[in-house]
């Protein structure tokens, strides 16, 4: 990889990824610097979503802070999925309550050919520049992660505009156009390759790809409409740097993602872990307690994590992880408790 000091490259984590043996199993959490944390909700009553994740110094403030807060063994760097839309002319909205929101969408194949070409490096440069406070920030062994979201949560975002059930604009749009639903795909893949790699020579060690809406698609659409794309992007991050490829709501798409490509496969909380890896076969897997466990008592806690944690029998190659992200009404105690278990029992000293 990437010149990478050697207490960063001996991590827990990158160990994992690499999917060699690992002094313990190491953990971090999707969604660690968020709204159940004090400091992240002080730092939110003062800017705005979009002005926080456009503001390096605050963004790797949270980033910072929530990793050193929690004692987990990566950082990931705080921003958002959908920024990337922006400069492709599509008109972005945080509202509250409501979520992001897309006021111009994608419905018809005009409006896929009015999608603004543009650089990352010149339009999403505030990104970078939070890599690179973070790195500077965190300890010399935690490895920093960045991220951007997979073409077709991308896409799903852009057609239908905002959260969705049933996805059906997008689905539509897919079935009844799909050369334009292939332009589409290719208007992203250069921008998300070239976002991925940005982050890496900003100082992230590691990237994660996040397909958060894939869920809803059958194995067969995803080889045909998506796979070709997303095997593509991988394909086309910085050699050596180890990727994640997390997707969400359905544990059928397991082989067609590891096809696609990625040195870790996330995996969400509707699979046991033990089957999912055996599934999968040589790759490393992380995951995978459901997020609501955390809003449960201490014992409660600590129990579905050992199951986990027997699930993955100390096998290389395991991260620890939620199967999505942090929820709002998560106890912060209940969060640290549980990277110290998950250390604790794994071996660490």
């Amino acid at each position: 990889m990437p010149h990478c000091p050697p207490a960063l490259a001996d991590s827990a984590f990158l160990r994992a990824c690499r999917g060699e043996p690992a002094p313990y199993t190491p953990i971090w959490l999707m969604r660690q610097a968020g709204r159940y944390m004090k400091e992240y909700r002080d730092i939110r009553a003062k800017v705005s979503m979009l002005d926080l994740c456009k503001t390096p110094a605050l963004a790797a403030e949270v980033t910072v802070t929530a990793a050193n807060r929690l004692g987990v063994d990566a950082a990931i760097i705080f921003s958002d999925l959908l920024l990337i839309l922006q400069p492709m002319d599509l008109e972005l909205e945080f509202l509250k309550g409501d979520g992001p929101v897309i006021r111009n969408p994608i419905r018809v194949e005009e409006d896929v050919r009015r999608l603004r070409s543009f650089s990352p490096a010149e339009d999403l440069g505030y990104v970078y520049e939070a890599v690179r406070l973070a790195r500077a920030s965190l300890p010399g062994h935690i490895p920093l992660i960045g991220f951007a979201g997979a073409p077709f949560t991308l896409a799903s975002y852009m057609i239908e505009g905002r959260a969705s059930r049933n996805y059906e604009f997008t689905k539509a749009f897919m079935l009844r156009s799909p050369a334009a639903w292939h332009a589409l795909m290719d208007a992203l893949h250069r921008p998300v390759a070239e976002y991925l790699n940005g982050q890496i020579a900003a100082g992230a060690q590691a990237v994660q790809l996040f397909d958060s809406w894939v869920g809803c698609l059958s194995p067969s659409a995803y080889r045909q409409y998506v796979l070709p794309t997303v095997h593509q992007i991988l394909s086309e991050v910085t050699p050596g740097v180890p990727v994640i490829h997390f997707g969400t709501g359905n544990p059928a798409l397991l082989e067609a993602m590891k096809e696609a490509g990625g040195d870790v496969i996330g995996l969400d909380y509707r699979v046991e872990l033990d089957e999912a890896w055996q599934r999968l076969g040589r790759v490393g897997v992380q995951g995978n307690l459901d997020p609501c466990v955390l809003l449960a008592d201490r014992p409660a806690v600590l129990r579905e994590a050992g199951r986990i944690l027997d699930q993955a029998g100390g096998r290389p190659g395991h991260i620890f992880n939620l199967g999505h992200g942090i929820l709002p009404e998560t106890p912060v105690d209940n969060v640290v408790a549980l990277v110290d278990f998950v250390h604790e029992r794994s071996g660490r000293r």
